[in-house]
C-alpha cells in the first residue's frame, strides 16, 4: 500500500481562554464557547492523532509510524528520534489572554517530566486591533526581580510587550517567559512536548470559582533572565520556500503561494503544511488532494516528489 498525505481528526481543547474562532475562522468542527486549541498533528500521550483520510483512516499516527517508520518520519528523522514523531502543531485561538508562562528546555524537562522541551513557534494568522503578545523580559533580570514582582503583581511591568498583526512571526526559545494576548489566531509550531510552567493567570476563576495551578518555584531555574529578540522577519517570494525558521528541532518556510510549483525532497524528513489562508491541492502520481484554511497535512517522507498548485499561503515545516 503506498502512503499518501495525511491529515488527521482535530483534537480540541476547551481553555478557560478560548473563544470561538477555530469554527468561524479556521472551520473546526467545535460546539463549545470556549474552545482554545486544535490540536492537529500530536502524539502526546492520551492525545496521538487519528488519520482523517484515505486507506489509513482511522489508524493512529503512531500505528502507521510504527509499520512504516521511515518511510513516515524518513531517514534523518527515524535515526535521531526512532519511532517518536518530535513535533506537535496546533491552531490557537485566543479570546482572552493566555497565562504568562515558559517551558524548561530539554535538559530540565527529561529530568523532571522524561519529556522534551518546548521550543516553539508561532505564526499569527488573525489579529484584533491592539492586539499584543508577551515575549521576554524588557530589560535583563533575576530570579529575585521575578519573584518580588509575583508577589506584588507587577511581572506586567518588567515584561516585554509586541502589537502583532497578521503575517508576524516569534520564535520562543525554551526559557522564554511569553504570553499569547487577547484577540489572535495563531499556528503554533513546538517539540513534542506538553510541560508548561505557569508564572501568572491575572487571578482568574474558572466557574467552579477556582484558580489555576501555577508553577512559581519550577520556573526559576527555567527562565532565561536575558533580553531576547523573537520576532523573526522573512521574505515573501512567491512561489518559493522563504524561510522563517531554521533550528535543530525544526525548520518552517513561508510559501506565498500563486499557480504551481514543484517539490522534491530526499527522503530524510517528513514535511507538514499549515494552510494558514487560501486553498492549494497537492498532486502525488496521478492522485489530488484538496485543502483549505485551517487544514494541515503530514506528507510522508517517502513522497519525495509531488506539485503543490493553488492560491494559498502556506506553511512548510521538516527537521533539517
Amino acid at each position: 500500500m503506498k502512503l499518501y498525505p495525511l491529515q488527521f481528526e482535530p483534537i480540541l481543547k476547551d481553555r478557560i481562554w478560548g473563544g470561538t474562532k477555530l469554527k468561524t475562522y479556521l472551520n473546526k468542527p467545535i460546539f463549545s464557547e470556549i474552545t482554545g486549541e486544535s490540536w492537529e498533528i500530536s502524539t502526546v500521550e492520551n492525545d496521538v492523532s487519528v488519520i482523517a483520510n484515505g486507506f489509513f483512516k482511522g489508524k493512529s499516527l503512531n500505528e502507521i509510524i510504527s509499520e512504516f517508520p521511515k518511510e513516515v518520519l524518513g531517514t534523518k528523522v527515524y535515526e535521531q528520534f526512532g519511532k517518536q514523531f518530535p513535533l506537535l502543531f496546533k491552531y490557537l485561538d485566543a479570546r482572552e489572554d493566555l497565562s504568562i508562562q515558559v517551558h524548561p528546555n530539554d535538559e530540565l524537562a527529561a529530568k523532571r517530566h522524561n519529556s522534551f522541551g518546548k521550543t516553539e513557534m508561532w505564526y499569527v494568522m488573525q489579529a484584533d486591533e491592539n492586539t499584543r503578545l508577551i515575549v521576554g523580559f524588557k530589560e535583563k533580570s533575576s530570579p529575585n526581580e521575578y519573584l518580588k514582582s509575583l508577589e506584588n503583581k507587577t511581572i506586567i511591568d518588567i515584561l516585554d510587550t509586541k502589537k502583532v498583526k497578521k503575517g508576524d512571526v516569534f520564535f520562543l526559545e525554551t526559557g522564554t517567559v511569553h504570553a499569547i494576548g487577547a484577540g489572535t489566531v495563531i499556528a503554533e509550531i513546538q517539540q513534542t512536548s506538553d510541560i508548561t510552567y505557569r508564572l501568572y493567570d491575572f487571578d482568574r476563576v474558572d466557574n467552579q470559582g477556582n484558580t489555576r495551578e501555577l508553577h512559581i518555584d519550577l520556573a526559576l531555574d527555567a527562565i532565561n533572565y536575558n533580553v531576547v529578540e523573537a520576532q523573526k522577519d522573512y521574505s515573501k517570494v512567491v512561489n518559493c520556500s522563504n524561510e522563517m525558521v531554521n533550528c535543530p528541532y525544526f525548520t518552517t518556510n513561508f510559501i506565498p503561494l500563486d499557480g504551481k510549483i514543484e517539490v522534491k525532497k530526499d527522503k530524510k524528513s517528513f514535511t507538514v503544511y499549515m494552510c494558514v489562508e487560501g486553498n492549494f491541492e497537492l498532486e502525488y502520481k496521478g492522485e489530488s488532494y484538496t485543502y483549505k484554511t485551517g487544514d494541515t497535512v503530514l506528507v510522508p517522507a517517502e513522497m519525495a516528489l509531488f506539485k503543490i498548485n493553488g492560491k494559498a499561503s502556506l506553511l512548510e515545516i521538516y527537521i533539517s
